[in-house]
């Protein structure tokens, strides 16, 4: 963790990464890597229920394990593509199909996912190339962006087991890359879309595969793609860090295109490679500038269902919501930002990074998947009626409906997570949790609730025998009174926005109950008003006058009293019968 730096340590910090092509200046990195202060729970020792597991349980099954990976990999096997994305698409299928194969058990989804993953290194190439542009056309367009999802999905199948044919293939794929791009290639920043921000995300799996092998020369290359972004062509994410996002550089004049530095997917997934960068080097200008970034983005730019965008893009959004704004709320941004408030939770430990992510997985992302979890919206506007995206690249899905079960699959990496001497509930969901104390003891978490229809949730904890260790409550912000109670004894009071620490000697069934403050509230903006209730948004509904079903939560909560539901919920049949809206006139 760091403090945040001062003006004499900016200017420091961006002339250690001054330059253009012209210059010789490099930058040098520390290595001091830093540990995670909160670490995920593996995902088989996670059994989530409750409105979460429900949803999740749906998108896996219906989604995520309906989908033909033979279709995604087709793209593979020829050589033709100039402009289109098609090669994003296994890398993500394949990142939420291995999460879910851990979280339900999955051995022969596990066998068709390995199935899958050798056809696609079957398609690499002796030069170590895996993707789809034709040999005249590398780099063009989204080739690179493609790469990143094939080296993510790469490295997620080296985790899941392992296997050293996909690191093998991986590092062969980031060898071809580097023998194209880099001092002596082509300039990252000037590839593809989005003043090179797209091509040099890349950023995140070049430090994984970094930290999977030690080899040196994808740290040097990581180094080079941070220098690049502060040259004359680069999206100035450092130095830019303190400006508000939609503000970085001028309105372009043609909306896609290289010159657009406001592209709100692909800027938050650079800072998540950052971030990553951070934790092998302590490098203290990264996270300081991911932080920054991300407090512009939540005072800036997110909205009351906790996303944002319009046309794909910061706008200014979060003052402006209350006006139609064509392609809102894409799912990517959604995802993304519930993965970069991930990365910068793990790293500091700070709570309040909980409640960014409760209120998108509530809101924006449940809304935007279909009631049956099999697809997800491309866009979700704030008002008006739920539709499904154009299919993309000649393929039978889009960015978002291949994006959203990642977000879906995050829920149980943030449910519960564990610092260095016990477990911090993050998220107050149904479920059980198994896992080990440092001392060695097996441990089980088991949370009932029916939040966040209701105030309270009862958490047992078990040990395997009496043992001691702090337990981490997540005090929600927006909970003035937040009442704790262990075996029935009413503990100190809760500040919100923190970790309420429970540290105690744990005895196996011990018990304790959290009550939050679940008050309706109204927030304005000219002359509409919105009522969120805890992490909800809610919605008015056609539906709610007719009493009509498939609404999970509804509650007084609109002027005298008008009925309101879940933001989830409102506009879930997908067609005019349920017109919704979420901003209401005055």
């Amino acid at each position: 963790m760091t403090k945040n730096l001062t003006r004499r340590q900016w200017i420091a910090a961006a002339a250690a990464l001054a330059g253009d092509a012209c210059s010789p200046k490099r930058l040098e990195l520390p290595r001091r890597a830093v540990a995670p202060q909160l670490q995920s729970f593996p995902l088989s020792a996670v059994r989530l229920e409750g409105t979460l597991g429900r949803r999740l349980d749906l998108c896996i099954r219906n989604r995520v394990f309906a989908q033909d990976p033979n279709k995604l990999i087709e793209p593979f096997r020829h050589r033709t593509e100039q402009t289109c994305w098609q090669t994003e698409f296994w890398g993500k299928w394949f990142l939420s199909a291995a999460a879910a194969c851990e979280y339900a058990g999955d051995t022969d989804r596990g066998s068709r996912l390995d199935h899958s993953l050798r056809q696609l290194i079957a398609t690499q190439s002796s030069d170590g190339y895996i993707g789809n542009y034709a040999p005249g056309s590398h780099l063009k367009g989204w080739d690179v962006w493609g790469r990143k999802y094939t080296l993510l999905g790469l490295l997620a199948a080296y985790d899941l087991n392992g296997d050293r044919a996909p690191l093998q293939a991986a590092r062969r794929l980031a060898d071809h890359l580097l023998r194209e791009v880099g001092p002596d290639g082509d300039d990252i920043v000037t590839l593809g879309l989005y003043r090179g921000m797209a091509s040099s995300s890349i950023l995140q799996p070049i430090v994984r595969l970094y930290r999977a092998t030690h080899d040196e020369r994808y740290f040097q290359f990581a180094q080079y793609i941070v220098e690049r972004w502060s040259s004359s062509k680069g999206p100035q994410l450092i130095e830019k860090a303190n400006v508000p996002v939609a503000q970085r550089f001028p309105p372009p004049k043609k909306w896609w295109s290289w010159e657009n530095g406001q592209k709100a997917y692909e800027m938050m997934s650079c800072y998540i490679g950052l971030l990553e960068l951070y934790r092998e080097t302590g490098w203290a200008p990264a996270l300081d500038a991911a932080r920054h970034t991300y407090e512009s983005i939540r005072d800036t730019e997110i909205n009351v269902a906790g996303s944002g965008s319009a046309s794909e893009c910061w706008y200014g959004g979060k003052a402006l919501q209350t006006e139609t704004r064509p392609r809102s709320m894409e799912t990517c941004v959604s995802v993304t930002w519930m993965q970069f408030c991930t990365h910068l939770l793990a790293i500091t430990g700070e709570a309040h990074f909980g409640d960014d992510i409760e209120r998108t997985a509530y809101n924006a992302l449940a809304g935007a998947m279909t009631p049956d979890g099999s697809s997800f919206a491309q866009y979700s506007p704030l008002e008006g009626v739920r539709s499904l995206g154009e299919q993309q690249c000649g393929l039978d899905l889009n960015c978002c409906v291949a994006n959203g079960p990642r977000g879906m699959m995050l829920i149980p990496e943030v449910a519960v997570m564990l610092d260095a001497q016990g477990p911090a509930v993050v998220l107050y969901s149904s479920g059980q949790w198994n896992f080990v104390l440092p001392s060695g003891t097996p441990c089980s978490l088991l949370i009932s609730t029916d939040y966040p229809r209701d105030a309270a949730a009862e958490i047992r904890v078990d040990p395997a025998r009496p043992e001691s260790f702090p337990l981490r409550l997540r005090v929600p912000q927006w909970s003035r009174a937040t009442k704790i109670a262990v075996n029935g004894a009413p503990v100190a009071a809760a500040q919100p926005g923190t970790w309420a620490v429970m540290e105690r000697l744990w005895k196996p069934g011990d018990r304790l109950r959290v009550t939050f403050d679940l008050r309706t509230e109204q927030l304005n903006i000219g002359n509409r008003y919105a009522m969120v209730r805890g992490p909800l948004a809610l919605a008015s509904d056609n539906r709610l006058a007719a009493r009509a079903g498939n609404i999970e939560m509804t509650f007084p909560a609109g002027h005298d009293g008008a009925p309101l539901c879940d933001f989830a919920s409102a506009g879930n049949t997908w067609d005019e019968r349920s017109r919704f809206r979420t901003w209401i006139p005055t």
